[in-house]
């Protein structure tokens, strides 16, 4: 089973640029993709649909925000969007899909960029879903989760380690839940095939960062202990364009 990830920066936008060459091309079972800023009543039936796949969405409140939706092969056992929390549902950054052997979170975690309340409010996205992902992960089912986590992990994980450590996005207590994460059982899918450093999943689209390859891996495939057995591959697809991130891929036996 293929499973991609990718953060779009407007699935409208990035439909105009190749995305459904892009569908076509890699014919991934399961997509997930985040930042869409689009709301139900834009979507159009070929984003719906597009190649034959099934689509579940789940918007923001506020309009050209935020966003993700999962495209399926198959159908899944069950699909969410809400769970309870107005942490996790008023920005439309989760959906979740139960398959057969496994539940699957597409997930566009907060930025914490705009100040110390967004910080805040990112903290408290963190450690709430981490919650819901534990209490269906205590049931019998593994683990996927994908998305754009919007924080490196470790200074492999970024260019400038250095430069930034004070940076949005590499702070020392964003970056500590990512180790509660790992620690709780959660595996970085792609550091268990590449332990390099230079691969990376975002650029900075002003400063022409991509040509230069100065960038942050913000963008990961976590899957729980109990899957790791079924894991073959994961990569990165930094020559696909249309967003200022890339795709990312996990395998599955």
């Amino acid at each position: 089973m293929k499973l991609v990830s990718w953060n779009v920066n407007g699935i409208r936008a990035v439909w105009k640029k190749g995305f459904r060459e892009f569908l076509d091309a890699e014919k991934p079972d399961i997509l997930c993709v985040q930042e869409t800023k689009i709301q139900p009543d834009q979507l159009t039936e070929e984003l719906r649909s597009p190649a034959g796949y099934r689509s579940y969405w789940n918007a923001a409140e506020r309009k050209g925000y935020s966003g993700t939706a999962t495209f399926t092969r198959e159908a899944p056992v069950g699909v969410a969007t809400e769970f309870g929390s107005p942490v996790l549902d008023t920005e439309g950054r989760i959906v979740h899909t139960e398959h057969p052997d496994f539940h699957l979170f597409n997930v566009y975690f907060p930025n914490s960029a705009m100040g110390p309340e967004r910080l805040r409010h990112k903290l408290a996205f963190y450690d709430q879903f981490l919650r819901l992902s534990e209490s269906l992960r205590r049931r019998g089912k593994g683990i996927v989760l994908c998305g754009d986590v919007n924080t490196a992990h470790e200074a492999i994980d970024l260019a400038r380690p250095k430069e930034n450590a004070a940076t949005p996005g590499f702070l020392p207590v964003e970056r500590a839940w990512v180790s509660r994460l790992v620690a709780s059982g959660y595996l970085d899918a792609f550091r268990l095939f590449t332990g390099e450093p230079g691969h990376y999943t975002w650029w900075d689209l002003k400063s022409g960062a991509r040509a230069r390859n100065v960038g942050w891996r913000i963008d990961y495939f976590f899957v729980s202990e109990e899957l790791r057995g079924r894991v073959r591959a994961a990569g990165i697809l930094p020559q696909v364009l249309g967003s200022d991130h890339c795709p990312i891929t996990l395998t599955l036996e």
